[in-house]
């Protein structure tokens, strides 16, 4: 069993103020597999301070020199992907192979497209031409309490991190608790990297006591928060009172649109998808919206490809999922899968209980309802599982009706061979991002959402302006 119990302040691995030790556990064996300690006001503070303290010469460093310490963070990144994998595969369940690829890739991918962006922004600039004796600046905020989810840990650190570092902000990260173990290599991969004292702190800490003083702390700027949305109410309130800025990245609810002249993977790769790091992803497609004409083949389509899911431990190689990260999720999962059933949805796959075979872990059956109407709790609620819902409709209108109809506006999805219905239709959706015949990006761009999917965006250009401040200089040209 790992003690990783000390926090990153101010460039030095430092203990607790006072031990409040919690315990980390692996949810493919629900036994304990590290100790980790709970920081207090007192780590709070400390980390604070060494953020404001680095902040006054860190905000003056050149633009050069930031951006040779993005290219050093990578650097020292790579060398250290099989840990941060294993790390991440032991502490939130992610399959190895999976842990290696999307899940460190995903940081890597990250980091590489800030460096892209920070290489092309300008701090400096006229707002209009011929305007010589006005000037733009652009200026870091200052001190950013950073606040990052457990089921993608390097995703959304490098998200957060990484462009307030580079304009010259300093942070404060606190990661969940539940997976904090891959934080804790990724701040020896910071120390690595050779940032300057207090430019980068962690503490590991819960929502109630870390997180809530960073987000009501008089020295922090900004707040950036990664999570659910009953969580993100309580930051933003919390955050009031010294009008501190607040970015929110929340839950979502994705539809996935799948039309009469969809290509005949979309069904699959819909399925697929949802399932995904075990369905555990804000910006899973877990409503599946199918054409009337196209709908019983679909719901088959969709049976046999959660059937042939395969669930199984993280530790071993394969295209397999996982077990969701801990007893809380499941049975949060457990329950609504039997509210679906209650509620009259047709279950076509998988159901209540482990699959068959596994015994113990926080292992899901991949379960597929069909029949389902857009007022039942499945498809109005947050699963954060292998669970699809599906849902038949007649017209285009209908269709976008139905996506629309949630409380969350992060990711919608479409499936038709018609380019200008499906941008037609992406143009009607109330989300962040739509995704068309499983084309992602291509590199850096903006996530983010809208409704109670959150505010602000991550990633690439969008992601180094949340962390800026914007000042109106006139009466010196030049």
């Amino acid at each position: 069993m790992l003690e990783k119990r000390d926090f990153y302040i101010n460039g030095a691995w430092v203990a607790p103020a006072q031990a409040r030790d919690c315990d980390v556990i692996n949810p493919a064996t629900e036994e304990v597999c590290a100790v980790i300690s709970l920081g207090d006001q007192a780590d709070t503070d400390a980390a604070v301070t060494a953020a404001r303290t680095a902040f006054r010469s860190f905000a003056l460093t050149s633009h050069v020199d930031r951006l040779d310490l993005l290219k050093a963070l990578f650097s020292e990144y790579k060398k250290r992907n099989d840990d941060l994998a294993e790390a991440m595969s032991m502490e939130m369940g992610a399959p190895i192979d999976l842990a290696r690829t999307a899940q460190t890739g995903s940081g890597a991918a990250h980091l590489k497209g800030f460096i892209n962006a920070f290489e092309k922004f300008k701090a400096e600039s006229l707002p209009r031409p011929g305007a010589a004796h006005e000037h733009i600046l652009r200026e870091p905020i200052g001190v950013c309490g950073l606040i990052t989810p457990w089921n993608w840990p390097m995703n959304q650190i490098m998200l957060k991190v990484v462009p307030a570092l580079a304009v010259g902000c300093t942070v404060v990260l606190k990661p969940s608790e539940v997976s904090p173990l891959s934080s804790i290599v990724f701040s020896e991969i910071v120390d690595a990297a050779g940032y300057p004292k207090g430019v980068y702190n962690m503490l590991n800490g819960d929502g109630p006591g870390v997180g809530s003083q960073l987000s009501a702390h008089p020295d922090v700027d900004m707040i950036s928060f990664t999570g659910s949305t009953r969580a993100g109410r309580l930051i933003t309130k919390a955050a009031a009172e010294t009008i501190k800025r607040v970015t929110l990245e929340l839950g979502g609810k994705g539809a996935n649109i799948i039309f009469a002249d969809a290509d005949e993977k979309a069904v699959k790769r819909g399925v697929m998808h949802c399932f995904n790091n075990t369905g555990q992803s804000c910006n899973a497609p877990t409503r599946m919206l199918v054409e009337k004409s196209i709908y019983k083949q679909a719901v088959e389509i969709a049976a046999a490809a959660a059937e042939a899911t395969k669930v199984g431990d993280p530790s071993e190689p394969g295209r397999h999922i996982g077990p969701v990260v801990n007893a809380l999720q499941f049975d949060k999962i457990q329950n609504l899968i039997e509210a679906g059933i209650k509620e009259g949805a047709r279950l076509v796959a998988g159901g209540t209980g482990r699959p068959e075979g596994l015994n113990r872990g926080y292992y899901i059956r991949p379960t597929v309802f069909a029949d389902i109407n857009n007022n039942m709790t499945i498809a109005r609620e947050e699963i954060f599982g292998p669970v699809l819902s599906m849902i038949p409709f007649e017209t285009e209108e209908e269709a976008v009706n139905i996506a629309n109809d949630t409380v969350y506006g992060l990711t919608n999805y479409v499936q038709t061979q018609d380019p200008a219905k499906a941008f037609r239709v992406a143009r009607r959706l109330r989300s962040g991002m739509v995704r068309i015949n499983g084309k992602d990006a291509d590199g850096a761009s903006p996530f983010g959402g809208y409704k109670q999917s959150g505010n602000g965006r991550e990633g690439g250009i969008w992601g180094l302006e949340d962390f800026l401040e914007i000042k109106h200089v006139t009466g010196v040209t030049g």
